[in-house]
């Protein structure tokens, strides 16, 4: 599902790039934090710093961008089903669907370290190459007496930015990417999954601790970063305390597919029905938002909803096969023999309620819902 309050940004390689509210007003501090420093640098015109300065804060969030892309690119590569992007006030978030082995979450874990050092080394050497200046590191630190041109001021600063993100990120603590690979170790190592969730959360938990105690010295010294500090330490404790509950609950589930609770008999709809039947004998009698349409065979096709329905036959397009308008970028197939731990994190359980679940040839085998999932979790615990 499609957070509240995000809009979309872009679509690249067909990954929707979205961005939250808090994402325009850290945008908005970062230009103004480093229009005085730039500043100083560059002299002359405050106008000049400050248009470097958008340029340089928009590049950092495009080479997060980036990053997130590297992750997506690698789970689609993978076989995974990737969602979207999203960026918000700390950072960015690629959803996708879950590893199903330790190499593939390694690969797609590392991915985006591995675009960040390269944005990072071709900003250093353009850098260097472009300007023919001996200040770049200088620069790139903001040393004091250090007059460099704006190219120099850009460069340096998204540079040493990503840097410093790169160095944070590869902390082997969960939700982090260097917990993501280190949960990657740990998996293939002893392969229990649930044991490396639990493992990097716990991590996770000390780091968050460690960076809060540290952002209430730093506020106590009067800081600059110190409340940013705070304010990072509470959300990676609530990610890596929610690692650790998944891990914890991962081991009591592990037995559990998800043929074990789907419902086998689900209602769906033929390919080939145009949508004024599929309205008249499936959305008007069952009253459900949406319905997985099957081929003759019952290969599972999609999903069509009822509101993209109702907008076709009033733009007048009633004989239009159902086929014609299934959702894109949906991800509700799930196989049915998956464990029950890899509906806790699917996409499509989120955005639709429910997943379908098909066998090795992708027939469909039957719907597993919120409330069944609910239901087994609860006899679970």
């Amino acid at each position: 599902m499609v957070p509240r309050g995000n809009f979309q940004l872009a679509r690249i390689f067909g990954i929707r790039i979205g961005v939250g509210i808090s994402w325009f007003a850290v945008l908005f501090v970062f230009i103004f934090a480093v229009t005085e420093p730039f500043h100083k640098m560059l002299g002359g015109s405050r106008t000049t710093a400050y248009l470097v300065a958008v340029a340089s804060v928009l590049s950092f969030f495009a080479s997060l961008i980036l990053h997130e892309l590297g992750h997506a690119l690698v789970a689609r590569r993978n076989g995974l089903p990737v969602a979207g992007i999203d960026l918000w006030a700390l950072g960015g978030m690629m959803r996708s669907g879950e590893p199903d082995s330790p190499g593939v979450e390694f690969r797609i874990a590392a991915a985006g370290p591995l675009v960040t050092l390269t944005v990072i080394v071709v900003c250093t050497l353009a850098g260097q190459l472009a300007t023919n200046s001996s200040h770049f590191f200088e620069a790139a630190l903001a040393t004091g007496g250090v007059h460099a041109t704006p190219a120099l001021v850009w460069l340096s600063w998204v540079a040493t930015i990503n840097a410093l993100v790169l160095i944070f990120n590869l902390v082997p603590a969960f939700p982090l990417d260097g917990g993501k690979i280190a949960h990657a170790a740990i998996w293939w190592r002893t392969g229990d999954r649930n044991r490396a969730t639990h493992a990097t959360g716990r991590a996770g938990q000390a780091l968050a601790l460690a960076l809060g105690a540290f952002g209430f010295w730093g506020l106590s010294r009067g800081g600059s970063f110190a409340l940013f500090s705070i304010v990072l330490a509470f959300f990676l404790y609530q990610a890596a305390s929610a690692a650790v509950a998944q891990g914890s609950l991962g081991k009591r589930i592990q037995n559990i597919t998800v043929a074990d609770i789907m419902d086998r008999d689900p209602v769906t709809i033929p390919a080939k029905l145009t949508l004024l039947d599929a309205q008249e004998q499936f959305f008007l009698r069952y009253r459900w938002p949406w319905f997985a349409v099957v081929d003759p065979a019952r290969h599972f096709l999609g999903v069509v909803r009822g509101s993209r329905v109702d907008a076709e036959i009033s733009a007048g397009r009633p004989a239009l096969p159902v086929v014609d308008v299934l959702e894109e970028d949906m991800p509700v197939r799930i196989a049915e023999g998956e464990p029950l731990e890899a509906l806790l994190s699917s996409d499509g359980l989120r955005r639709l309620g429910a997943m379908v679940a098909v066998d090795d040839e992708g027939i469909l085998q039957g719907v597993v819902t919120l409330a069944q999932l609910r239901r087994a979790l609860r006899l679970a615990t």
